[in-house]
């Protein structure tokens, strides 16, 4: 029968024996291990500074035990004390949070009604820099945190490049069509960024000077959104229009244009309005859709495989799983996926989730925030509940206030709330896990 022995009895053991012991501090093995299991973190050898990828396995490691076994009272609430109007789109900067020196910090783009940019550090709770008021309203917000860039496109069609420390941005262009999505990411042959438009069209660009790459028609209608895969090998498009089928493309094609007659994609047989790649495998895709007079919802799962018969590259699709939800469940609107074959959605008084590969937040509609942690190991009921944090801050009590949007890295929660009436501001605050509380110092 086999024995899997635990993690750290395991380590124990091969620090005697010196050869294996000088082999496991390989920084090699370490920065695969790193990469293997936090596919969703920004690692790069620039962030990783002068400290090993051994050093940044442990610190990482620490880190989720310590938001695993967090309680309300270990956050510590931050809110944005400037008046920012009505907010927009909201994105960490900062990627995952991770430092290895221990001195992991949150910094978060912001889109104000102002027309500014902004970017606040939520662990010292000050606002760091803003743009110049724009002389548009910005409609889309995406982040390269591997290289710091924020990018925005406005009402005037306009797609910008801001390194969120100088006055004005890196790189601007102009497309003929209104923005409807973006969607930023980093290859081996570098960065780039995809647009999707109202006319169904897919636009690509280098980054950061924004040179135009490839631009393919989708679709009769808008693209609503784009999700690239974790090993960036493809792109999942769609509009919400009904009568539109989501299509994944095969990234090489938009990326090297010239070496494809014509791009290379799967039809989806489905007219889907949301989906999530899985994070540990990198070829699976999870589709939520709606079916029938009633709009029941149903979830489809693909497999996609990219073969070169006669030396053409072709897409295969193998439909995994399909099924549809009971009708005593209330249709959701968001969905997330854990390791491959979980799937999470919002029901009754959850207004909204944001699931990542360790954490999943629920949003309620009673403003508070209920967080969660992936089991490792996938063991039943796989989420483990870690606290429920309720806003407490200066600008109103907690009945007044509705969590439109909550996102997290692993230092800090943060969350736009949404004042009622609607006509007033909207609000941002954080909560940060304490690092001086006692409970930890020896983990």
């Amino acid at each position: 029968m086999e024995m899997q022995l635990p993690d750290v009895p395991m380590l124990k053991i091969f620090s005697y024996l010196d050869n294996w012991n000088k082999i496991a501090e390989s920084d090699f093995l370490w920065r695969r291990l790193c990469l293997k299991k936090w596919r969703f973190c920004n690692f790069t050898y620039e962030r990783l500074g002068t400290q090993t990828w051994k050093q940044l396995f442990l610190h990482q490691t620490k880190q989720e035990c310590r938001m695993a076994c967090a309680q309300s009272e270990d956050f510590i609430c931050k809110e944005a004390a400037e008046n920012l109007g009505i907010l927009g789109p909201v994105a960490y900067l900062s990627g995952s949070g991770i430092a290895v020196d221990g001195q992991g910090k949150s910094i978060i783009c912001i889109v104000s009604s102002t027309c500014k940019l902004y970017t606040w550090n939520v662990q010292e709770g000050t606002m760091i820099w803003s743009s110049p008021v724009q002389q548009s309203n910005i409609t889309n917000l995406e982040t390269l945190p591997q290289m710091h860039l924020a990018i925005t496109a406005d009402m005037e069609r306009t797609i910008k490049v801001w390194n969120c420390h100088d006055r004005d941005p890196l790189a601007t262009c102009t497309i003929t069509r209104i923005c409807f999505s973006l969607k930023a990411f980093l290859t081996k042959n570098g960065p780039f960024l995809m647009v999707g438009d109202s006319d169904g069209n897919i636009h690509t660009f280098t980054m950061p000077e924004l040179r135009d790459i490839s631009k393919v028609h989708a679709f009769q209608y808008s693209v609503d959104l784009l999700l690239y895969s974790p090993n960036k090998k493809w792109v999942f498009a769609c509009g919400i229009h009904q009568h539109i089928l989501p299509k994944v493309f095969f990234t090489e094609c938009l990326l090297r244009p010239s070496e494809y007659s014509t791009p290379l994609y799967f039809t989806v047989p489905l007219s889907c309005y949301r989906g999530c790649w899985t994070p540990r495998r990198e070829n699976r895709i999870m589709l939520m859709y709606r079916r029938g007079s009633q709009k029941k919802t149903g979830f489809t799962t693909f497999d996609l495989t990219a073969e070169s018969p006669w030396g053409r590259k072709d897409i295969q699709a193998h439909q995994i799983a399909s099924f549809l939800l009971p009708v005593h469940i209330d249709s959701p609107n968001w969905m997330g996926v854990g390791d491959g074959s979980i799937i999470v959605f919002e029901s009754g008084t959850i207004s909204n989730i944001w699931v990542d590969s360790l954490h999943v937040l629920a949003a309620s509609v009673d403003g508070s925030i209920h967080v969660y942690m992936w089991e490792e190991g996938g063991h039943y009921p796989y989420l483990k509940r870690c606290c429920h944090l309720e806003y407490l801050g200066s600008s109103l009590t907690p009945s007044c206030n509705q969590v439109s949007r909550a996102i997290c890295d692993n230092v800090s929660i943060q969350c736009e709330c949404t004042l009622f009436p609607t006509s007033f501001p909207t609000f941002i605050v954080a909560y940060i896990l304490d690092n001086c509380h006692s409970d930890w110092s020896e983990m």
